[in-house]
């Protein structure tokens, strides 16, 4: 019998001993899926699993169970491996059956063979992903999830349990120095060195690299699509229902991990024997380097279950639909009022004393698009905060506070050199085969606060055209076009974009709020700073759970109530024909939905829609009241 960390430590003998029990029968891989199913159901069992996020790679034992809570960055093509196979003894003709799922190198005993031609191997296909930690996840989402773990790790003898939790930022040097990486993987002594040669699964040609020899390559770029982000990139091996999962999909994967040196020594066999036959390799060396870098630098992991993650808040069931997430929210639901009170002061405060603003920051926190009519994405709600103090001391810990916010987040600098030296749109490199990635490759729900207010006089070049078209195409349409060389591809996107500016954004938006200061603190560093901190975590807590758990609820508006609202609306035009357009419409139906949702209704009542008419005009006296003072329009 196995014990019950056999298959958290081994899960190749729980997978051995249901191969051994079904052969030849082809359902022994559904009842592999279903054990670790059951297994990973018990109670907190997520929780023993390992994850590659929070625990560097050289700390993990070869062939163990982890998890990756990751973006997929790019799709490689399809790959051929031998589901089945059989080892023969030459001396004695002694036969084994062997499985290959999960494995990237062949195992087999001393003085066993592969035997190539027997009528029991069965060729399988499996797809790779190239997968990156979520872009711009907050330091706090990463924190939860470490203080969750209840994983025990012993990667070598030198290992001590009260470092498992180490942060990649404090393992920078292992990250700066793979070879060190190496020496411990050589010394934690995988179990796969039973052949005198080993024989590589995989059939297609890609698997030769040089990178084994640094000396004479470049440095590997992990494709990451932010500047400065930290933990691993992973090739995630996924063996079925691989068509239901994306590019720029969030995703949380339980596998086994495979980090043996003996794939960079082969790799390197592979690409010097192709070198002296062109025909034997028929992609490039680029090729070969990003789709075989060396396991210690970006690892594998061989797919047992996988999942898409509604969210990464550490703080909300992962599931809302099971019987114990509905407890929880309806437990939260029922003391939303005082956290949102609560919320819209902490806000105004931040926004030195605007509480209307406040009032559309947290709108804009929760909106989301929640379907698409043709090419127009419902529900985004791109916010233009105009009147921001020509100082990047406000903006930059406006943006702090919404990155202790929310669980994804990303600054971008709208200044003349970041326009033009920035990559924004990925794009194909057809000489590696990969998908290069861009600051606008990002997961859904992710906070985009884009600065003006440092945006000098100067030339944009072509790209920072390229770059600035993009951002409006974003924030319009929801879509970024990646770009193909020969063509571009449209890839739908969900981000929260906001916009701090001077006077009136370049860019698009979808509502302009005019900050109206009411207080001006004589030192802003201290001031802002001082927010935080005064905050008790608990409370920042719960405005992080009400930000994620409203943009996840649904919504719907009654007959009743539509006709009410089509019956102003016609009034509104009759008073004021003017100024009343079908766009104001459209965006106090988006206000009058949101802040239904902010207040934990899910329907529009009569009294929400004539506190979203009376946001609206407030607004727009603001701008127009900012129009006379200035003479212009902002």
């Amino acid at each position: 019998m196995p014990c019950v960390a056999d298959w958290l430590n081994n899960p190749f003998s729980i997978v051995q001993g249901i191969f051994a029990q079904n052969v030849p029968n082809s359902d022994w891989e559904k009842k592999v899926t279903e054990y670790f199913k059951e297994k990973l159901k018990e109670n907190n069992a997520t929780n023993w699993v390992p994850s590659l996020n929070d625990v560097p790679v050289h700390y993990l034992k070869p062939n163990s169970l982890v998890k990756f809570r990751c973006m997929v960055q790019d799709m490689f093509d399809p790959e051929f491996y031998m589901g089945v196979y059989e080892t023969v003894d030459p001396n004695t003709n002694a036969r084994v059956l062997h499985f290959g799922k999960y494995r990237d190198v062949a195992e087999c005993g001393p003085q066993q063979e592969i035997d190539l031609n027997s009528s029991q191997t069965v060729t399988s296909e499996r797809q790779t992903f190239y997968c990156v930690p979520v872009p711009g996840e907050s330091a706090w989402v990463k924190e939860a999830y470490i203080s969750a773990s209840q994983a025990r790790v012993s990667p070598s003898t030198s290992y001590t349990p009260s470092r498992h939790k180490r942060s990649y930022e404090e393992d920078e040097d292992m990250d700066l120095h793979p070879s060190k990486q190496k020496e411990q993987h050589m010394g934690s002594g995988g179990d796969i060195h039973g052949c005198v040669e080993p024989k590589r699964l995989e059939t297609e040609a890609s698997a030769g690299h040089h990178l084994i020899s640094p000396n004479c390559s470049p440095p590997l770029d992990l494709n990451f699509p932010l500047p400065g982000e930290k933990g691993p990139a992973c090739l995630v091996k996924v063996y079925e229902s691989w068509d239901s999962f994306k590019v720029n999909d969030v995703l949380e994967v339980y596998g086994i991990l495979s980090v043996d040196p003996v794939l960079s020594i082969v790799n390197n066999e592979e690409r010097d024997s192709s070198a002296l036959d062109p025909m034997e390799c028929m992609d490039t060396a680029e090729e070969q380097r990003v789709h075989s870098p060396p396991a210690s630098l970006v690892p594998r992991i061989h797919v047992i279950l996988a999942q898409k993650l509604q969210h990464i808040n550490p703080l909300l069931p992962a599931c809302l639909n099971e019987e114990e997430s509905k407890t929880f929210v309806s437990n939260f639901m029922s003391e939303l009022s005082p956290v949102r009170a609560e919320l819209l002061g902490f806000l105004t405060h931040a926004l030195l004393g605007d509480s209307l603003a406040a009032e559309y920051l947290i709108l804009h926190l929760i909106s989301t698009v929640y379907a698409r009519r043709d090419v127009l994405p419902l529900g985004k709600f791109t916010v233009n905060l105009s009147g921001c103090p020509r100082n990047s001391i406000f903006t930059e810990h406006i943006y702090r506070i919404i990155q202790q916010l929310v669980p994804a987040s990303y600054r971008l600098q709208m200044t003349i050199e970041n326009m033009n030296h920035s990559r924004f749109i990925p794009h194909k490199d057809y000489a590696a085969n990969r998908l290069v990635s861009g600051v606008l490759q990002l997961a859904s729900n992710t906070s985009l606060v884009v600065d003006e207010t440092q945006l000098e006089q100067g030339q944009l070049d072509t790209t920072g055209v390229h770059n600035v078209t993009a951002l409006g195409n974003l924030i319009t349409w929801q879509k970024v076009d990646y770009d193909f060389n020969y063509h571009q591809m449209e890839f739908p996107c969900n981000i929260n974009v906001l916009i701090t500016s001077e006077g009136r954004s370049l860019l698009p938006s979808d509502c302009q709020v005019h900050l109206q200061p009411q207080i001006i603190p004589p030192n802003m560093e201290e001031y802002m700073n001082s927010l935080l901190t005064a905050v008790l975590p608990s409370v920042l807590n719960k405005f992080r759970i009400y930000l994620s758990l409203l943009r996840l609820l649904d919504y719907s508006i009654s007959d009743e109530v539509t006709k009410a609202v089509e019956d102003d609306f016609v009034e509104m035009r009759k008073n004021d024909p003017e100024s009343i357009t079908a766009d104001d419409l459209h965006r106090t139906l988006l206000v009058a939905r949101f802040l239904s949702l902010s207040a934990g209704q899910t329907t529009l009542s009569r009294e929400r829609w004539l506190r979203a008419k009376q946001l609206e005009a407030l607004r727009k006296a603001r701008l127009q009241q900012q129009k006379c003072v200035n003479g212009n329009e902002l």
